[in-house]
């Protein structure tokens, strides 16, 4: 499956704002956007005036980046979000935030959504106790989601509750964090979202 395999650091240099995508490194002096508060390039430097679709573009290609998708697929969330009852913006969001990848970031046991992303796709995860290994899987309220027991014993999984055990856990989830366990209490509200996207700006883009 295509995916991005450029240097992460730039696309938070790009949008001109941390997106969190390098995990607890993001929080450190290490990060890109600390050291050079701009966009990359020759010309990154240059202050631009936006216009009304560069703005729009930003948030879409911001919202992409955060959650690790790519745009055919993001397109099909959009239209799936467009289809549903309620608020089009507010349906792509929750349709984003429960990816499965995601709830397992969101849980503290992936210390980045690329990190959750790995840690499904390597067959770690259970659902409802059967092996799910698809990251865009969407999880639903009732869902139970487990660490497989052969998995327990990683020295990988210990470092990473180590990581996140600070970690604000939302709550529309419920994380047992000691026995690796997360149930899906509830879809989320787009309150209960925190992600910086202004989702109105993407629905103007793709309404045009």
């Amino acid at each position: 499956m295509a995916r991005y395999r450029g240097a992460v650091c730039r696309l938070c240099r790009r949008e001109g704002e941390k997106l969190f995508l390098k995990g607890e490194r993001c929080y450190t002096g290490k990060c890109a956007i600390d050291r050079r508060p701009y966009a990359p390039g020759d010309h990154g430097k240059r202050r631009t005036k936006i216009s009304e679709y560069g703005l729009q573009l930003r948030q879409k290609q911001k919202a992409k980046r955060i959650y690790g998708v790519l745009e055919t697929q993001f397109r099909n969330y959009f239209a799936d979000a467009d289809k549903r009852k309620g608020i089009t913006g507010e349906n792509l969001l929750i349709i984003l935030e429960t990816r499965l990848d995601n709830v397992v970031y969101r849980a503290g046991l992936g210390r980045s959504r690329t990190e959750a992303r790995q840690v499904v796709r390597h067959n770690h995860i259970t659902v409802n106790g059967k092996k799910v290994n698809i990251p865009s899987y969407q999880v639903r309220p009732g869902d139970v989601i487990e660490v497989k027991e052969k998995s327990l014993s990683i020295q990988r999984f210990k470092d990473i509750v180590e990581t996140t055990s600070s970690r604000i856990v939302p709550e529309w989830i419920d994380a047992d964090i000691e026995n690796k366990t997360v149930k899906v209490v509830s879809v989320p509200t787009r309150e209960q979202i925190d992600t910086n996207i202004e989702e109105t700006l993407i629905v103007e883009l793709y309404s045009k």
